[in-house]
């Protein structure tokens, strides 16, 4: 090797904000920091359970914290966060599938996507009418 070629240095891509240059690694990231707030949803709810194991008297304060403005704020922000993550959930669901094909025409993704939000929202529908005790 010459001396030259000694003191050439590598090529070293800039990596920061990479995810910042492409809308689609920008939805990515989202989809990926909603995952997160999921999560800490996930630790809310387990600390009621662990509040309700703890007795009634410990269960009331966890719901009456839960009635805070703080709190109800943060459920809102929760909720959108979570139709999100959803959203983004059904738009894979396309290409997670292997190719479905009816009446030898390919379906549409958009098709793939709707169907399971639409089957999403009546199965809660559902789920909330039996927890409201109304009967179908």
């Amino acid at each position: 090797m010459s001396a030259q070629m000694d003191k050439r240095r590598p090529y070293v891509r800039p990596m920061a904000g990479w995810w910042k240059r492409d809308p689609y690694f920008l939805r990515y990231m989202a989809m990926e920091a909603t995952s997160v707030l999921v999560a800490v949803y996930a630790v809310i709810l387990l600390v009621g359970l662990a509040r309700l194991s703890q007795g009634e008297a410990a269960y009331n304060g966890w719901l009456e914290a839960l009635k805070s403005p703080l709190s109800v704020g943060l459920h809102v922000l929760l909720l959108a966060v979570f139709v999100y993550h959803t959203w983004s959930w059904f738009k894979i669901m396309p290409k997670t599938l292997p190719t479905i094909y009816i009446g030898g025409t390919k379906l549409e993704q958009s098709t793939i996507t709707w169907t399971g939000v639409v089957v999403a929202v009546i199965v809660n529908l559902a789920v909330l009418a039996i927890l409201m005790g109304v009967k179908p």
